[in-house]
């Protein structure tokens, strides 16, 4: 059965990327279906889940600075409309090991871009939360106007906005096109033919699925657990203020504090065993889940020993550095692959999607770092 519209772009992913992109892409006037084969925020995507940290620390990364500070401006004016507390100004604290290049470089950049912040030494940093321990900590940074995005809600308000502006939304999934040239048509695996003058695919780990010969040797899914821990009856410090978000460098671990007594969140940020999204287990590990423990019970003592209320297994959709991935397909000129979020890209989802928008109607100065001729087979992260 074919579908009676025609459209100007088809986005398949109603992920962070794929919903801002139609987003945009409406607010231009244009005529988008926005599809996806489960709802917005399901359990299995990358954008699904709680919290998000939004930071605009990235070393000397200057780009993603910049996505940043335009994507929380977005991120708000969006929540601001609907009257949605969907962001939580918690502060971001940032926590180098005894090797502070990272940190310096990242302090040279939040000045050229007039973003606040406060340099922690040591002694600074165990007066204003004495409830952590600094062990083989060097120094911190602290971005007061950082905080955490509640990522399943303000992706579905994403959605709700995007269709309050004309997007068309279908519960659909796509079969990948195997053709070159231009794609006149995409079909669906109920039948249905979708003619659109462009396509947008913003799949996530699924991107190398549908596209195994291009992207399936260059987009990683990595396993990543998550844990939520229950603070001690009466016990504040857990919570904002006294807690911000934090991420602790040379560990390679993140976390959230207790927001909307979900539990204080503690995850992973090293790369997990590769994945296939449809089928890998969701349930944690014992033996991360007793390394979690181990963990918290020596940064954060007052920890030790608490109920585990939570637990998640998501994925990161690594591409070989951590840049994003935003270019033509190299066979088909009108279809765009958008995704390698990489653990960090959640943020960025508005100023992601502004992009894109600009490129399908210009193709103009694109950033080479987001190049699919960049993207290797090999990981080697550099975006932290």
């Amino acid at each position: 059965m074919a579908l009676q519209k025609s459209y100007d772009v088809a986005v398949i992913g109603a992920g962070v990327f794929g919903a801002w992109t139609a987003s945009h892409l409406a607010r231009r006037g244009h005529r988008i279906l926005l599809l996806d084969s489960y709802s917005p925020g399901h359990s299995r995507a990358s954008s699904g889940g709680e919290s998000r940290i939004h930071r605009m620390a990235y070393g000397a990364d200057e780009i993603y600075t910049h996505w940043s500070l335009r994507s929380l401006h977005q991120w708000r004016e969006l929540f601001a409309g609907k009257n949605l507390p969907l962001f939580r100004q918690t502060g971001v604290l940032w926590l180098a090991g005894e090797d502070t290049t990272q940190l310096l470089r990242t302090q040279e950049t939040l000045r050229r871009c007039s973003v606040n912040f406060l340099h922690l030494d040591r002694p600074a940093l165990e007066r204003l939360y004495p409830h952590f321990v600094f062990d083989n900590v060097g120094a911190g940074l602290l971005e007061p106007a950082g905080g955490v995005l509640l990522a399943r809600r303000a992706l579905v308000a994403t959605v709700q906005d995007a269709i309050a502006r004309g997007v068309e939304f279908r519960h659909a999934a796509v079969v990948a096109p195997r053709s070159s040239g231009r794609l006149s048509s995409l079909s669906t695996l109920a039948g249905e033919k979708i003619s659109a003058d462009a396509y947008v695919f913003a799949c996530g780990p699924w991107l190398g699925k549908l596209f195994p010969g291009i992207l399936g040797p260059r987009i990683f899914p990595t396993r990543q657990e998550v844990f939520f821990f229950a603070p001690p009856p009466g016990d504040s410090r857990f919570a904002p203020p006294a807690s911000p978000a934090w991420l602790f460098q040379d560990d390679q671990v993140y976390g959230i504090p207790d927001i909307e007594s979900r539990g204080f969140k503690v995850a992973l940020d090293w790369h997990g065993e590769l994945i296939d999204p449809d089928t890998q287990s969701r349930t944690v590990t014992p033996a991360v889940a007793d390394w979690v423990r181990s963990y918290i019970a020596r940064r954060f003592p007052a920890l030790a020993g608490a109920p585990l209320t939570e637990t998640r297994v998501c994925q990161y959709e690594n591409t070989s550095n951590g840049d994003f991935l935003i270019d033509r397909h190299p066979e088909i000129d009108n279809l765009w692959f958008a995704g390698g979020g990489s653990g960090h890209g959640f943020k960025h989802g508005p100023a992601f999607g502004e992009y894109l928008a600009a490129q399908l109607e210009s193709n103009s100065n694109p950033e080479p770092r987001f190049s699919l001729s960049t993207k290797q087979i090999h990981q080697r992260r550099s975006i932290f």
